[in-house]
């Protein structure tokens, strides 16, 4: 399918909360759907009017589960992890499975417990994304299910790239990337505010040192992704023999900082399994 071509069929959306807010405007902002084309149920009527609001004129607020389904080829599960085996049934009734496709991005729920609610056949791709879909720059996985299509597989790539970097993986390495980019923007905020903290007790304002470190942390970031070197060499870059950088790394190897977040990752990723199998 062309990049610019639009994306057929209607998309859904099973939940209105932030992350299919981020989702669907970022679909409409890049050409992919018009708001006509997206319609999303929530109970809740503020996350509907909230939703309406970020997608754009024309979106569409469903009564009911069921109305998703019959307006939409293409059916993103955004609900709390508590709420995804309610939310199926209540839609199960309308779902064909010769002609949608679930996505979900609820967080844990494996490709099997997904199938349970619906008909036999359903083509299902679960999705795990991070909070800066919210922005356009998250960094997202997601795992075919076994009768999901390459050309549904290619629709939900497309539609990924929209909110950020987007690739395919198999569903046992879903956790991994839990641990690594679900949970990771919370390490980073961490970063930063550490960074920010270094900068006033070394005397600049608050203010400052705040934007400098998200600005530092972002540049950094994009020299990775855009040069695809990699990060050790571009730390040796700025590290000059006798230098400052390689005193203040000195610093951070001495207080255990490497350590700390692969055992932050892989953490993360463990918690992720438990509450897979909860």
């Amino acid at each position: 399918m062309p990049k610019n071509e639009t994306i057929t069929g209607g998309i859904g959306f099973l939940g209105a909360g932030r992350m299919a807010q981020a989702l669907a405007a970022g679909f409409v902002r890049g050409g992919l759907v018009p708001p006509a084309e997206v319609i999303a149920y929530n109970p809740s009527p503020a996350a509907s009017e909230a939703f309406e609001a970020a997608v754009g004129p024309g979106a569409k607020r469903a009564a009911s589960a069921s109305e998703v389904v019959k307006s939409a080829r293409i059916v993103f599960l955004a609900v709390k992890p508590y709420n995804a085996a309610e939310a199926l049934a209540a839609a199960a009734d309308e779902w064909q499975s010769d002609k949608q496709l679930l996505v979900s991005v609820a967080a844990g729920v494996t490709l099997e417990a997904l199938a349970k609610p619906l008909p036999k056949g359903a083509a299902i791709v679960r999705v795990m994304p991070n909070t800066p879909c919210l922005i356009g720059k998250g960094a997202c996985c997601y795992a075919l299910g076994e009768h999901a299509t390459a050309d549904q597989g290619a629709d939900v790539q497309r539609l990924l790239s929209a909110v950020g970097f987007a690739s395919e993986t198999p569903e046992k390495l879903l956790d991994a990337v839990t641990g690594l980019s679900g949970s990771g923007p919370a390490f980073v905020y961490t970063i930063i505010e550490a960074l920010a903290d270094g900068g006033v007790r070394a005397g600049l304002p608050r203010a400052l040192a705040a934007e400098l470190a998200a600005h530092t942390v972002a540049g950094a970031a994009g020299m990775v992704a855009t040069t695809g070197e990699h990060p050790a060499a571009l730390r040796d870059a700025v590290a000059s023999p006798g230098g400052t950088t390689i005193a203040g790394l000195a610093e951070l190897e001495r207080h255990g900082v490497r350590s700390a977040l692969i055992e932050a990752v892989t953490t993360a990723a463990r918690r992720s399994a438990e509450l897979g199998k909860s």
